[in-house]
């Protein structure tokens, strides 16, 4: 009765040590004598001691730092880029099997890989096209992955640091061209004011009476001004008035009154 007892406990003993839990985003590798025999499921399994072995891979999206590398750009600038990439494991067997150490793995895959696509652009292409260049190093880090059972869903550039001497460059690149901008649109600005003008002067030319309301506006701006000195310009047209006068006529009107 004793003995029985004993072979009991330890049964009990045997079967409580053998129940392994595995969370909902988890997966349990279960190896017999060394051999790959299934994946478990999440809950309660029974992996028996000695016999059998398990090891648990997450499933869950991770989001890994690529540490800060020095990389040169194709047309030869020295540059310290890093990264951040997004994966999850799609099937945990492949992940243990094929691979020592994928999370180690994927990382150095991750910074060779950006240290190649950083050298196949110019220093422009990949400020000015980072999306497009982290989608390229997605694509090759996922299908690298593959046989690793990984999938990667993203590779985000997070900071690229320049030297000095480069971003004084490019600060004087950006100033230069600013100026430039705005040389061109204040030209711009000016035929936009001289075809006004010339506009204005063919309508007030071409319609009578239009250049002396002109010029009794401007007469009344001048009103309101309390300078003391008023420079007052009379039309053309008042002088080429004095052109059909008789002069001589005038003049012997001005000696009678005299008279």
């Amino acid at each position: 009765m004793i003995l029985l007892i004993i072979i009991g406990i330890v049964l009990l003993i045997v079967i409580l040590s053998s129940i392994r839990q595995i969370n909902e985003y988890e997966r349990g590798i279960l190896f017999t004598f060394g051999k790959f025999s299934r994946i478990l499921k999440p809950g309660w399994n029974i992996v028996l001691p000695v016999i059998q072995s398990f090891r648990k891979v997450d499933v869950r999206t991770k989001a890994v730092d690529v540490p800060e590398q020095e990389a040169i750009t194709k047309d030869n600038v020295s540059i310290k880029i890093n990264a951040v990439i997004y994966y999850k494991v799609f099937d945990a067997s492949k992940a243990i099997i094929e691979v020592e150490n994928f999370k180690y793995a994927v990382s150095q895959l991750a910074q060779t890989t950006m240290r190649n696509a950083v050298g196949a652009v110019t220093l422009d292409e990949l400020l000015s096209q980072r999306e497009k260049i982290s989608e390229e190093i997605c694509k090759i880090i996922d299908k690298a992955t593959d046989d690793w059972g990984i999938k990667v869903e993203n590779v985000e550039l997070k900071d690229i640091a320049l030297p000095e001497e480069m971003k004084r460059v490019i600060a004087t690149v950006a100033e230069a061209e600013r100026e430039k901008q705005a040389v061109i649109t204040k030209a711009q600005g000016e035929v936009e004011a001289a075809n006004n003008l010339v506009e204005a002067a063919n309508l007030m030319g071409n319609a009578p009476g239009a250049l002396h309301l002109r010029t009794l506006a401007t007469l009344n701006d001048l009103s309101s001004d309390q300078s003391n000195t008023i420079i007052f310009a009379v039309p053309i047209e008042v002088l080429r008035a004095f052109e059909a006068v008789d002069t001589k006529k005038i003049t012997e009107v001005i000696k009678n009154i005299k008279k």
